[in-house]
């Protein structure tokens, strides 16, 4: 079966009709109509021939059909059933050369199982916003960083992502993004580059894997603190960190020994330091448990 034209609503409206299909607002489906904008997309992960690259929600295949012609190994995560059926029916002949894998249902239920079976280099979507969050989280708690990602999201959520210390855009999502990435947003594209028209512009931002990465001992600990801290933005770390605090723990040492006042705001402490006030709460939580084993 041969795909509509990826540049026309009116191509791809027909095609769905034709065959009984609508979009669903529950999984945030729109499709690029750019195709400037997906050779941009596809180039910034820098593909090389055989390289295993991920896709989430492929949609009608408009990336996937840029990520094949590069002839790059592609594996595709996708939750709609009738795109999954037009997927197959599209590249078949991919599928049997072993270039393309279909991987059915919710992502963040299914990369784990198939990053065992066969790890990526790269990762591409265009996604809801919460989703991507999800999903990064997901990943970097359970120490799987790519190479490089391309995320095509809200504009406002791509300049989160990338917004520095100090900000208003400046959140625990940012802080986890740049904990493992160097982040850089691309394009962005008004909702005219899209059908459905979304109802803001979008942005595409590019995430390379840190060459240094910042060492972090426990990642789940970090991902648990961050949260605590940005939870109430108007309160200080003193107050939002005894959620997650033991009560054993003195919070006035934590912070004098990380070099941190308690009486600063979440948003104006950069990465580095929040690794810092992580890394000595780690300590002294094994210290902890330590002494009341041996009590």
């Amino acid at each position: 079966m041969s795909h509509p034209d990826y540049n026309s609503p009116s191509s791809l409206k027909l095609f769905l009709e034709d065959n009984n299909m609508g979009m669903q607002k529950k999984f945030g489906q729109n499709f690029m109509l750019n195709p400037d904008a997906r050779k941009k997309i596809v180039e910034n992960l820098e593909l090389e021939k055989d390289m295993q690259v991920w896709e989430i929600g492929p949609g009608l295949g408009c990336i996937t059909e840029e990520l094949l012609n590069k002839e790059a190994s592609v594996t595709v995560f996708e939750i709609d059933r009738g795109f999954i059926s037009l997927l197959h029916s599209f590249y078949e002949n991919y599928e049997k050369q072993n270039k393309l894998k279909i991987i059915e249902g919710n992502c963040l239920k299914t990369w784990q199982p198939q990053f065992k079976v066969a790890p990526s280099t790269r990762l591409v979507g265009n996604l809801p916003y919460n989703i991507a969050a999800t999903f990064i989280a997901d990943t970097i708690t359970h120490n799987v960083v790519f190479d490089k990602c391309v995320f095509t999201i809200q504009k406002e959520v791509a300049e989160r992502m990338s917004a520095k210390p100090g900000t208003s855009n400046y959140s625990s999502f940012s802080v986890l993004c740049q904990w493992k990435y160097d982040l850089k947003i691309f394009q962005t594209l008004a909702p005219g580059n899209f059908w459905p028209r979304p109802n803001v512009s979008s942005s595409s931002i590019l995430l390379t894997k840190k060459e240094q990465p910042l060492a972090c001992d426990n990642p789940t600990l970090f991902v648990n603190l961050i949260h605590a801290l940005f939870s109430s933005r108007r309160k200080t770390i003193k107050n939002n960190i005894k959620k997650i605090l033991p009560p054993e723990i003195s919070d006035e040492l934590l912070f004098k020994q990380s070099n941190i006042s308690p009486s600063a705001r979440a948003e104006e402490l950069s990465v580095e330091q929040l690794i810092t006030l992580s890394q000595n709460l780690s300590s002294d939580i094994i210290k902890l448990d330590e002494s009341k084993k041996k009590a």
